[in-house]
């Protein structure tokens, strides 16, 4: 059951079905896949990819401009330190997304018969659909997305209603959490509608010829909390009991409890009563979506979830009208007998999140560690687990050490049994743990998962400050460091320092609890990329047979030593060593000047460029057949991927501002310009008009557009723009100066994947990571060099970097490999490659370059430059620095 030997690492590569995990040995992939998986999920996977191959062909135009804008634009998102970044959505967000997409504009999805077509199993009846309208679900792992998946789905469907004529789709949303802990996640998402505008999830204007941003018109109305409602355009975010009265199952003669079913229901109240009827509301619009997060709760047609959903569905048919389309998001959507929810049509299992490094990877003790835990003989609760209670604030310990030098926070999560027991944990750790003393946050949880006012005896206010500290916890500001808790608060506590779980619970079917929803409350990450991370898993025997169990879902547990003397379960820290006795930090310590930049870009008006200037040679205008002008293909001209098509509508009308926005973008994503959209349109309008092609040409014409899709005419375009503005705004001061320093010692602490790295004597830094075997070739070298009194490889968090002009016209960003302190005081940047490319002789040219400014600025330290390649440096072997800058000479010239 492992995954395929060429499944991606990354989580944003598109997955070909044919390597995606399946419960079974690889050599029955081709014969009982369909029958093992999720039933729908097989053939929806490739009908979607053929799909997407052809370049969503069928699909309406404002669902194609929203897949190509989500999926295939490339989008700088700026973060807090002022940087641009690229963003990108996971492919499991993507597949979600398209396959939604799919199955309603391609496929004509209505009703479970039309869902039964994609069954691969030949075991899907339509008794096993509860429901009578369109309901999709989608499978996706804790941590990997899936309220980012539930606004795509929001947006989608606002636009495809306001902007499609025919469109069964809805502006209006019923976003239902299934507790109050996951109400105030999902609420801080959609609060100000933040979720849609911190992502890229709207276009901006004028993108394929549509105002998006001024006609995405919605209000959002959170529970007691409901304005005036408009006929559309509104958002109602609520837990699902301000839709229903109750959370329990009908009463039932067939009960095994019939005392409800005879006598009635007993009057409750609570503070989460209802002030306002939400329901009715939502009943009295004339189009609804439902979004349902955590959605695994609707696994029984007689629970009130499904009975509310159902009555808002019958009061639109009474209107002439259905309930538009339900999706529902959940990491396990299992009924109570294990068997999945049969509309399940998208699938990203936790096992690739695990692989992609989109979740914390779970270790278990191995089997010496697993050996010195003994169940004591007492009737005391936590004299009985003392073993298991004291190994996992071992480690919580350790990892907490470690995250600290990150400024994260470590938390501890222990589940308990039962109330009492879990009041005496807290107790229990508080006494016994000096540093837990006052730290541990105790929740009492009812079935459903949320916070129980009756365990806890307390009032709204106080159950409400309870909830903030839960969800919290993570902050710096929260004085607690770890949780304990009866239930496993089975969803929505989505916070991501839990680093240590402690089970002292057995569990069973008739818990209705999950591994994956056991283990789901640590799975989230605490740092951004691709660094490995881990949770570690300690119980009881009962409760580890538990989790194992999920391997039946293909996750790979590791298994490691823990307790004393073992190492932290923890990603890689590169730090300051600091506390090395054996170290001199000061002595080791490189100071590097800053300065100022050489080259910038003046942002002038791009009006200013001047279009008759403009140096290119004309492409020769093309003529193509009508079949051929059907589908108009754009390809990125570096490595030939598609990212753009425009498909001619029906009756042969070609829509050119599609095509000229989507080169207008692609100019300023690879320029980074943030602005002057407009005038660009404009200019590369004018410029594919009158001045592109050998003749004057008609916007209009479809073999006009049809040309634009050959490489050559696309390479002119953009390059000559691209060119043109580089030239315009690029300038070189002529001199620079010293704005300020770097000292290595005062780098911040920070995390690396797990790699091979070296242990430096001659370094501030515990750890030299090499991004190639020959890097730490190189840096043993320097290590074991008498001239050498320190060293140091150029990390990203050093934040040393000189800006230089690319092979492309671009200013970019190099960073110089190695900063070596001679013993005569002189400082070399060392630039290590093992194959050279394009940009070489440009940054080492910089690097000439700043060497000599730096050294005509200041002459306390004298700065200079080596070039390293690995063919020369295994040939030549030099035994000193002093010999290899001496051999070394390649783009030497004056400093």
């Amino acid at each position: 059951m492992a995954l395929h030997r060429n499944f991606p690492e990354s989580p944003y590569a598109i997955l070909d079905p044919a390597v995606r995990w399946f419960p079974a040995d690889e050599a029955l992939r081709e014969t009982t896949m369909d029958k093992l998986m999720p039933p729908l999920v097989p053939q929806l996977r490739r009908s979607v990819k053929e799909w997407r191959d052809a370049h969503y062909i069928g699909a309406t135009d404002t669902s194609r401009s929203l897949l190509n804008w989500w999926f295939t634009t490339t989008h700088l998102m700026q973060h807090g330190n002022g940087t641009m970044m690229d963003f990108q959505y996971y492919f499991a967000q993507r597949e979600a997304m398209e396959t939604i997409v799919y199955l309603c504009d391609v496929v004509g999805v209505r009703d479970k018969f039309d869902l039964m077509r994609f069954d691969g199993s030949g075991l899907v009846s339509s008794g096993m659909f509860d429901e009578s309208w369109r309901r999709f679900v989608v499978k996706m792992a804790t941590g990997s997305g899936k309220t980012k998946v539930l606004g795509l789905v929001l947006a989608w469907s606002f636009f495809h209603k306001l902007y499609e004529p025919q469109s069964q789709l809805a502006r209006n949303f019923l976003v239902i959490a299934p507790n109050i802990i996951v109400l105030d996640r999902i609420r801080r998402d959609f609060d100000g509608l933040r979720i849609f505008f911190e992502d890229p999830v709207i276009p901006e204007n004028g993108v394929d010829g549509r105002n998006w941003r001024d006609d995405f018109q919605l209000t959002l109305h959170l529970q007691d909390e409901v304005r005036v409602t408009c006929p559309t355009g509104n958002i109602f975010l609520t837990n699902i009991h301000r839709v229903y009265s109750g959370d329990e199952t009908t009463p039932s003669p067939n009960d095994d409890d019939t005392m409800d079913y005879f006598l009635g229901r007993r009057p409750t109240g609570s503070t989460t009563d209802s002030k306002v009827d939400l329901g009715i509301i939502v009943r009295e619009v004339d189009e609804l979506v439902v979004l349902n997060d955590e959605a695994h709760h609707m696994h029984d047609p007689r629970m009130a979830w499904f009975k509310s959903i159902e009555d808002i569905h019958n009061r639109l048919r009474q209107k002439g009208s259905v309930l538009s389309l339900q999706v529902d998001v959940t990491a396990t959507p299992r009924h109570n007998n294990g068997a999945i929810f049969v509309q399940t049509v998208a699938d990203y299992p936790l096992v690739e999140a695990i692989s992609q490094n989109v979740v914390k990877h779970p270790v278990l003790p191995d089997p010496a560690s697993r050996a010195k835990l003994n169940e004591r003989q007492s009737a005391k609760y936590t004299e009985k687990y003392a073993d298991y209670i004291h190994l996992g604030v071992i480690e919580w310990r350790k990892a907490s050490a470690e995250h600290e030098k990150m400024g994260k926070k470590a938390i501890l999560f222990v589940m308990t049994d039962d109330t009492r027991n879990c009041d005496d944990v807290a107790a229990y750790l508080e006494g016994t743990y000096q540093d837990l003393k006052d730290a541990v946050l105790v929740i009492h949880t009812k079935k459903n998962g949320d916070i129980s006012e009756s365990a806890t005896g307390k009032d709204k206010e106080a159950l409400d400050l309870l909830r903030k500290q839960a969800n919290d916890i993570d902050e710096s500001s929260s004085p607690f460091r770890a949780v304990v808790s009866v239930m496993v608060l089975k969803e929505g506590w989505d916070v991501r320092n839990v680093t240590t779980i402690v089970g002292l619970r057995p569990y069973s079917a008739q818990s209705n609890i999950l591994p994956e929803q056991t283990l789901g409350r640590g799975l989230r990450k605490m740092y951004p990329g691709g660094v490995e991370e881990y949770l570690s898993v300690v119980g009881t025997n009962a409760f580890m047979d538990f989790v194992e169990s999920i391997q039946a879902e293909g996750v790979v547990l590791e298994h490691k030593p823990m307790g004393e003397g073992t190492q932290p379960k923890t990603p890689l820290v590169v730090e300051v060593e600091a506390s090395n006795i054996k170290k001199d930090i000061g002595a080791l310590d490189i100071e590097i000047p800053v300065l100022t930049p050489r080259v910038y870009r003046e942002y002038k008006n791009l009006a200013d460029l001047d279009l008759g200037a403009l140096d290119h040679q004309h492409v020769a205008y093309l003529r193509f057949t009508k079949e051929q002008q059907r589908e108009i293909v754009f390809r990125d001209i570096t490595d030939g991927h598609v990212t753009h098509v425009t498909l001619l509508d029906g009756v042969g009308v070609a829509d050119y501002r599609s095509v000229i926005g989507y080169f207008a973008q692609a100019i300023m994503k690879d320029l980074r310009l943030v602005s002057g959209y407009d005038v660009l349109y404009g200019k590369v309008k004018s410029f594919i008009e009158g001045q592109l092609f050998d003749q004057k040409v008609d916007l209009d014409d479809p073999n006009t557009l049809r040309n634009l899709s050959e490489l050559a005419a696309t390479r002119t375009l953009v390059e000559t723009f691209k060119k043109a503005i580089n030239a315009l705004t690029i300038q070189n001061k002529g001199d620079a100066e010293i704005r300020d320093s770097i000292k290595l010692r005062e780098t911040r602490p920070f995390v690396v994947k797990d790699q091979s790295y070296l242990i430096p004597k001659k370094s501030v830094f515990n750890r030299i990571i090499g991004d190639s075997h020959f890097e730490l070739l190189f840096a043993r070298f320097l290590d074991d060099c008498e001239d050498v009194v320190s060293y140091a490889k150029n990390y990203f968090a050093v934040h040393f970097e000189l800006d230089y002009v690319n092979s492309g016209g671009d200013i970019a960003a190099y960073y110089p490999d190695f900063v070596v302190k001679m013993g005569d005081g002189q400082v070399f940047l060392v630039e290590t490659k093992g194959q050279e490319d394009l940009d070489v002789p440009l940054k080492m040219e910089r690097l000439r370059q700043w060497c000599e400014d730096v050294n005509r600025v200041q002459h306390d330290v004298r700065f200079d430059y080596v070039y390293v390649d690995m063919e020369s440096f295994e040939q030549y072997r030099p035994t000193s620095f002093a010999q290899l800058v001496e051999a070394f000479r390649e783009y030497k010239g004056r400093t």
